[in-house]
């Protein structure tokens, strides 16, 4: 609890969509930096948490990967809803990097490269969400979908790159600018 003689620490929120979880290693590389932000903001969500939904009045949400799924698609939408500042970390976030490789396929094609034989069908519909998120048509950048607020991109990001950003947006600053529209597929 803070008391009115204390500024309110900075909700921040990470969440690991479509991709390797590399970005979320990666972040942890800020090292001794890592206290700092802890001095500064309240982890509120995140892999490296044991909160299962995801919370209302977040500051900043650092998001990972791209979406690839009804699940990831339904998180992002949340996550939009209750985020002030959403950043794309990440080339997956950013540009859909290695997850957009998959677009020149369909999704049950995805499912037999990876898989060989693919038993029965994919789900589908409300037992997608029982069994299996069901995959979307294309692996899809944050900002293909919906806005994105600040964008931190590299694969993954390092603290060099990392760090600034983050540091402008604790600060009410901009990080680096959106990337140019690009269509994948």
């Amino acid at each position: 609890m803070t008391n009115s003689t204390e500024e309110r620490k900075i909700r921040l929120a990470t969440v690991w969509l479509g991709g390797c979880s590399g970005c979320n290693m990666s972040f942890l590389d800020l090292g001794e930096l890592l206290i700092d932000l802890s001095q500064r903001t309240e982890l509120v969500y995140g892999p490296f948490t044991d909160i299962k939904a995801f919370p209302k009045d977040v500051d900043i949400t650092i998001v990972e990967g791209s979406i690839n799924n009804t699940e990831n698609l339904e998180l992002y939408r949340e996550i939009r809803q209750r985020t002030k500042i959403v950043v794309s970390f990440g080339d997956c976030a950013v540009t859909g990097n290695v997850s957009s490789l998959r677009n020149v396929l369909t999704p049950e094609e995805v499912l037999v490269q990876s898989y060989g034989h693919v038993p029965g069908d994919p789900p589908y519909g409300s037992e997608a969400s029982e069994v299996l998120p069901r995959l979307l048509p294309k692996s899809y950048p944050l900002h293909h979908v919906l806005p994105v607020d600040a964008f931190i991109p590299g694969c993954p990001p390092d603290p060099e790159r990392t760090w600034p950003a983050l540091l402008a947006l604790l600060e009410g600053k901009r990080a680096e600018p959106a990337p140019e529209e690009r269509s994948f597929g």
